[in-house]
């Protein structure tokens, strides 16, 4: 039998260990079985993955129990392997390993240690159930168990108010997603009579024709699910608060997991959308629109997690752009790319706030290149592959991919859209590295900053850097069996080269301006933010366009006004009145309870009397 299944039971082995140990392993057991568990999904998916490529692709379907009979509806615990979900496997273990190991440095010391590695474990288990689950029923589930991992991880310092409300919202939010989820499996339930994954794929084209409304509605609904996950438009205000749980937390949500995962799901329901041509572009309009709205949000931050957070939703603005003009390789590709640069990032930013004494404000920093050589290292090759530094970096590769695909698709204001996010992202990178590791240091935690040291802290940032050069880029995910041929497939051409040349220049245009602003004209620039419109519109990029002001007063002040109201509601009153009147007799009655067998029976002899009395009246 192929060992596929250990790939999500042995992190959840590990969550069961660590959760039923209730306290008879120390910090550094709890540690040994958090990190070896997810290692040796690591080398399982290695094996696995070797033995599908050696086998020619071929897909693999385990069927591991039937879940529940009710009629035809059959659903099972079965796991699917092809070139799709391989790639997240690898992408989700191999990073997530990485991840997991540099926590063993980062957490030393830290309280709850079983409990972090117990939530870490389980939360790669739902990631590993929600890729490989061969029917959306089995789907959802790791899907919801990514959502209540989330919400523990980021909630992991809950002893402060503001990390458990951060929590809260991510919650929230993301549940509001998950709703329209819910509502299109019933819809594609109901039409299709199926939720296998397979089946739908290919009963779809049979039952509607492109533009039905039943296929525009079901798209939608799913839509609606990845927003909330990947944290786009309108759905993405919970990502830069999830910056209060651990840094390695956020590495794992924001590079190889969660937000993801809205990403994956269209991509594996692509024939769904192919039959809603109208919302497959609603998909691209909405990336545009988030990558360019994250990256000037970017500009103005001052909390190093906050800039690569709204990084994150730039980049997944990248992939969403892919997949709505059909390039859904290129998306994947751009995908297995940023897992590696942004766990580089948060990995680097990670080394930087401990050996800084938890110091993340990128004012109080500066300087530390000398000192922390390793997460400066990691932050310049970082950077440079999201800022897609021409040929060197595997953020060049997939980016360039997927502004060519959307030129070849005929969506030039799209390619526009991710050429200016290009120039952002460059402005927004070198503004980070600048201010964390040039200049003055500006605080004695930045003074005193202590160097990293060890394996569990060197090894993952080295990995990673090398994955995020151009090495990374000749790693092909094995797509071409699974997902459709894209767009620009048979146009490469003069006019890709055209188009590659002019990405490079924006890329290199925009760190030399960023170079020119942030060391040059850095006084000249504090002087024109410090008032004006320009502090104006500071102002507003450093509250990310005053989204949680918007919905504040639109929704949460409403909401709460309304339960006021209804806190002295007349029909609730009726209703607690039976429980008054219950309460009264209840009362009454006890006090006749008083232990006197002559006033017991003095009782039963007046109670008879009357009986009597009223029998014999009503014979009168």
């Amino acid at each position: 039998m192929s060992l596929l299944p250990l790939t999500f039971l042995l992190p959840l082995a590990g969550t069961l260990i660590l959760a039923l140990s209730r306290g008879r392993l120390d910090a550094r057991a709890c540690t040994r079985v958090g990190v070896t568990s997810v290692g040796l999904a690591a080398l399982v998916s290695l094996w696995v993955g070797w033995r599908f490529l050696a086998a020619g692709g071929q897909g693999l379907g385990i069927t591991l129990w039937t879940w529940v009979t009710v009629g035809d509806f059959r659903p099972t615990i079965g796991l699917a392997l092809d070139g799709l979900s391989l790639t997240m496997v690898g992408i989700i273990t191999g990073v997530g390993f990485l991840i997991h190991l540099f926590a063993a440095w980062y957490m030393q010391g830290e309280a709850g240690v079983r409990r972090f590695y117990a939530y870490m474990n389980l939360f790669v288990a739902s990631m590993l159930l929600l890729v490989l689950g061969d029917n959306l029923l089995l789907l959802y589930l790791g899907w919801e168990g990514v959502g209540l991992c989330s919400y523990l991880l980021i909630g992991y310092y809950y002893w402060t108010a503001a990390n458990g409300w951060a929590a809260f919202k991510a919650f929230i939010v993301t549940r509001l997603g998950d709703v329209f989820l819910a509502i299109g499996l019933f819809l594609l339930f109901r039409e299709l009579g199926t939720l296998d994954i397979t089946e739908i794929l290919a009963r779809a084209p049979e039952v509607w024709v492109e533009g039905a409304w039943q296929a525009q509605l079901a798209s939608l609904l799913i839509l609606g699910g990845a927003l909330g996950k990947s944290a786009q438009l309108p759905l993405h205000t919970w990502l830069a608060d999830a910056m209060a749980g651990p840094t390695p937390v956020s590495a794992l949500i924001h590079a190889a997991t969660m937000v993801t995962a809205g990403v994956y799901l269209i991509a594996r329901l692509h024939g769904i959308f192919e039959l809603a041509p109208a919302v497959l572009t609603l998909v691209g309009v909405i990336g545009a629109l988030t990558l360019l709205m994250a990256g000037f949000a970017a500009l103005a931050q001052t909390d190093i997690k906050r800039v690569l957070a709204y990084s994150t939703m730039s980049q997944i603005g990248y992939m969403f752009l892919a997949l709505g003009v059909g390039a859904y390789q290129a998306a994947i590709f751009h995908l297995m790319t940023h897992a590696f640069f942004k766990a580089l990032l948060f990995l680097s930013a990670g080394a930087v706030i401990v050996s800084c004494h938890h110091e993340q404000d990128m004012r109080r920093l500066g300087g530390l290149w000398r000192r922390l050589p390793l997460a400066y290292a990691g932050f310049v090759i970082g950077g440079a592959a999201l800022a897609a530094l021409p040929l060197v970096t595997a953020g060049y590769y997939s980016k360039d991919e997927i502004l060519w695909e959307a030129l070849a698709a005929g969506h030039g204001g799209l390619m526009l859209a991710g050429l200016v996010g290009a120039l952002l992202t460059s402005l927004y990178t070198l503004r980070l590295i600048i201010a964390i590791f040039h200049g003055e240091m500006k605080s004695d935690n930045a003074r005193h900053a202590e160097p990293g040291h060890g394996p569990a802290h060197g090894l993952p940032l080295l990995v990673l850097a090398v994955l995020s050069t151009f090495l990374g880029a000749w790693i092909h995910p094995p797509l071409a069996d699974v997902l459709p041929a894209s767009p620009g497939a048979q146009a490469h051409g003069a006019g890709h080269g055209v188009l590659a040349s002019v990405a490079a220049l924006v890329s290199l245009g925009g760190l030399a301006i960023a170079a020119w602003l942030f060391l040059r004209r850095r006084r000249w620039l504090a002087e024109r933010m410090a008032s004006g419109w320009e502090a104006r519109l500071w102002r507003l990029w450093h509250q990310a366009w005053g989204f949680d002001i918007a919905y504040d007063r639109l929704f949460v002040r409403p909401y709460r006004g309304l339960v006021r109201v209804l806190r002295s509601d007349f029909l609730d009153r009726l209703l607690l009145l039976a429980g008054w009147l219950s309460w009264v007799l209840h009362r009454g009655l006890s006090r006749t309870q008083t232990g006197k067998l002559r006033l017991y029976a003095g009782t039963m002899v007046a109670g008879m009397t009357l009986v009597l009395m009223v029998l014999v009246l009503r014979g009168l």
